[in-house]
């Protein structure tokens, strides 16, 4: 006679549906509020619907995507229980992506892999992503909350984001058009953004308590470490957006990432150009570094080149532009509300980033 096997459910595997029902339920209204026209329905569905009719208004429409995630800023929020911004960061790390050819960012869906799924906090981390959504005016359009006990701990999670975009072929910018004499302008950052920070980590983090990262710090200006650590990631898309709508000739966009100004300022320049960017003498660049940054750097004990190709350096976006058009460009960028200094300009060379 055969014994009889015990019950188990889903749930003592560790995957609560029912919570997860909770947590659709929970992130609805943050959702619908980064809707546009073209969403078609609404959460649900097994895909996520978009109305593509009004890409007919353009000559010959080119789709943009870009796919990323916020890597090790997401281990400092679960430390100190902060989870309404990486959202925020998820959608610059995409939208400011495809942004840099000229793409307006149509929709974004987010995949979120965690060890246990509570709706409060689900709905915590989806808001931020909402927000991100909002700025940036691509709408939620879907995505996946996935459970993952006994392969991560119940607190720990990831977050993935894509985006889709489009631009008429004859808007794309591309920088094939950059020139020796052109003109390097940044966009200002607001602070560490979501790249470097596994030696933030190291360095800032790692052996310091939660109630010595939320006390004030003379060096960041009377900020604590928590806040200026997670200082959520500017959004440029939508400044950068309504200035070329507003016809500003910008030649080329590269979004400051992984790699700083050196390796990411590069990848729009022609073989036969370099940039050279005025990084300053002893008191440091002409533009203004946020203080959590060079924090960072002291702490470290970075070299100026090292600093340059870790950390954006107050610089989240440079855009190449003619020397004659310079003071139109930034008189389109501060209509739409959005800052910006000269960094450098462009010379003969090999396609490099170089420094003064």
């Amino acid at each position: 006679m055969s014994e009889t096997r015990a019950h188990v459910s889903y749930a003592d595997a560790g995957v609560d549906v029912d919570e997860g029902a909770r947590a659709v339920d929970a992130i609805k209204d943050a959702v619908a509020s980064t809707s546009r026209p073209e969403v078609i329905g609404g959460l649900g569905g097994f895909g996520s619907l978009f109305d593509a009719s009004a890409l007919k208004g353009m000559d010959d429409p080119v789709l943009v995507s870009g796919t990323d995630g916020v890597g090790t800023k997401l281990a400092i929020a679960q430390l100190l229980g902060r989870h309404d911004t990486v959202g925020v960061d998820l959608v610059a790390m995409c939208v400011d992506d495809v942004v840099a050819c000229g793409a307006e960012p149509l929709f974004f869906l987010d995949y979120v892999a965690i060890g246990r799924i509570e709706a409060s906090h689900m709905a915590e981390i989806v808001s931020g992503i909402a927000e991100g959504c909002r700025q940036s005016g691509c709408a939620l359009v879907g995505g996946e909350m996935a459970e993952h006990p006994g392969v991560m701990d119940p607190d720990d999670y990831d977050l993935a984001g894509f985006v889709v975009g489009v631009v008429d072929r004859s808007r794309m910018i591309t920088g094939e058009d950059v020139r020796p004499g052109d003109v390097v302008l940044g966009l200002p950052s607001s602070g560490i953004h979501s790249n470097g920070y596994s030696l933030v980590r190291k360095v800032a983090i790692e052996g310091r308590s939660v109630e010595e990262l939320n006390r004030p710090l003379d060096e960041l200006g009377g900020e604590s470490l928590a806040d200026a650590v997670l200082r959520p990631t500017t959004i440029y898309a939508g400044a950068l957006l309504a200035a070329l709508r507003a016809g500003a000739p910008i030649k080329a966009m590269a979004h400051i990432t992984g790699g700083g100004i050196t390796e990411n300022l590069n990848r729009v320049l022609p073989d036969d150009v370099d940039a050279v960017v005025e990084r300053g003498g002893g008191d440091g660049p002409a533009w203004d570094v946020p203080p959590v940054i060079g924090y960072m750097v002291r702490e470290a004990g970075l070299t100026p080149d090292e600093a340059y190709k870790t950390f954006n350096m107050g610089v989240g976006m440079a855009l190449v532009c003619a020397e004659g058009d310079v003071e139109r460009v930034r008189a389109a960028l501060a209509d739409a509300g959005q800052d910006s200094f000269v960094i450098g300009a462009c010379v003969e060379g090999t396609g490099k980033v170089t420094y003064r």
